[in-house]
């Protein structure tokens, strides 16, 4: 008989008997998404690990409830307001913002490290289409909900003497730039794959010198002249002193479980980012529109 510890995913009668339910109490948990399972062919499957943390979660309110652990897309304004919010806090909770990439952030969320993924996988008008494709390829989303942050601009980031050759998008590819490109899986990195697309081109024809991990480390890298150009969005384009060509605007949305949506922490940050503060920044920043910040953009149905 395999031993609890050793089980990846339970079945609805070994979590039944785990959690000393009875089997059908288990499955309307199920039905009703208050235990967090995914179903396969008909049948339910249920991860342990994050039974394991259903249960801490649930007790005495929520052993959890006093960190808030964000990861998925980079991005200088979320940075900024998950500092000031842990600047009041001080040290009574953590909230923590890693900035992974989008796909390496949803499967950290789903497999329960993370309360929230941010990301951006497509242009605005394609939102609905493209972020919700992508979230139905990791288990458990049926427990998730996807809530707006804001519009961002996204393009090409370029030293400022370069600026004027790049006005031009059919023309930009012509040149022998050094490229920096993000890492596999991050939104910016499929921005740059569906651009180059629609140029005729592929991936492999840019001069790539570097891989970045993040959209600062992109802009720090041109900055320093060790490359020409980058694929990423404009604030960070900003605050580096780069310049900026735009491309497309794009939704930076927020997904998580259900349960987590009520976290404090969470509600706090929405608050902060609905702020008169958090608009100056933007305004500062450049590239923002936090028209319907914290709106529900989906659920499972």
């Amino acid at each position: 008989m395999t031993e609890p510890s050793e089980l990846v995913y339970m079945s609805a009668k070994q979590v039944a008997e785990y959690l000393d339910l009875n089997e059908k109490k288990v499955y309307a948990m199920a039905n009703e998404r208050m235990l967090p399972a995914t179903k396969i062919t008909g049948k339910w499957l249920f991860p342990k690990i994050l039974i394991d943390r259903w249960i801490m979660d649930s007790c005495h309110s929520g052993m959890l409830t006093d960190r808030l652990l964000i990861t998925g897309s980079d991005d200088p304004l979320l940075s900024m307001q998950v500092a000031r919010l842990m600047a009041q806090v001080g040290s009574r909770e953590l909230i923590s913002y890693s900035a992974t990439g989008s796909r390496l952030g949803l499967e950290l969320l789903s497999k329960g490290y993370a309360d929230v993924c941010t990301l951006h996988w497509g242009s605005l008008e394609e939102r609905n289409i493209r972020h919700t494709a992508l979230l139905k390829g990791y288990p458990n989303h049926q427990q998730w909900i996807m809530v707006h942050g804001y519009n961002r601009q996204q393009g090409l980031i370029v030293r400022p003497d370069m600026h004027h050759r790049c006005q031009e998008e059919s023309k930009v590819l012509q040149l022998s730039w050094r490229w920096v490109t993000r890492q596999g899986g991050a939104g910016s990195q499929q921005h740059l794959e569906h651009w180059l697309l629609k140029q005729g081109a592929k991936l492999e024809q840019l001069n790539s010198v570097l891989t970045a991990f993040s959209e600062r480390e992109l802009a720090g890298y041109i900055a320093r002249g060790d490359a020409d150009i980058g694929f990423g969005c404009q604030a960070v384009a900003m605050e580096s002193g780069l310049s900026f060509v735009p491309l497309v605007t794009e939704s930076f949305d927020f997904v998580m479980p259900q349960g987590i949506y009520f976290r404090r922490q969470l509600q706090q940050l929405f608050k902060m980012l609905g702020g008169s503060h958090t608009r100056q920044m933007a305004a500062l920043l450049g590239g923002y529109d936090l028209t319907d910040c914290g709106r529900l953009l989906w659920s499972p149905e």
